[in-house]
């Protein structure tokens, strides 16, 4: 089975976040892991979540 990747539009709706803050996560590598097709950038759902579990227990 595929599974669905996230385009950042769609990343950043649902973090509640500007597509660019994601740009800059990206620039930085402070972001989740991301996918390079190309010139286009996708996002896989655990990928995010790991990312979402690492910075929610390092901020503890």
């Amino acid at each position: 089975m595929t599974e669905k990747l996230l385009t950042p539009n769609q990343l950043a709706e649902n973090l509640g976040v500007k597509p660019f803050t994601l740009l800059q996560y990206r620039m930085n590598g402070k972001g989740p892991k991301y996918i390079k097709l190309g010139h286009l950038v996708r996002y896989r759902q655990e990928d995010v979540d790991e990312w979402l579990e690492s910075i929610k227990s390092s901020q503890i």
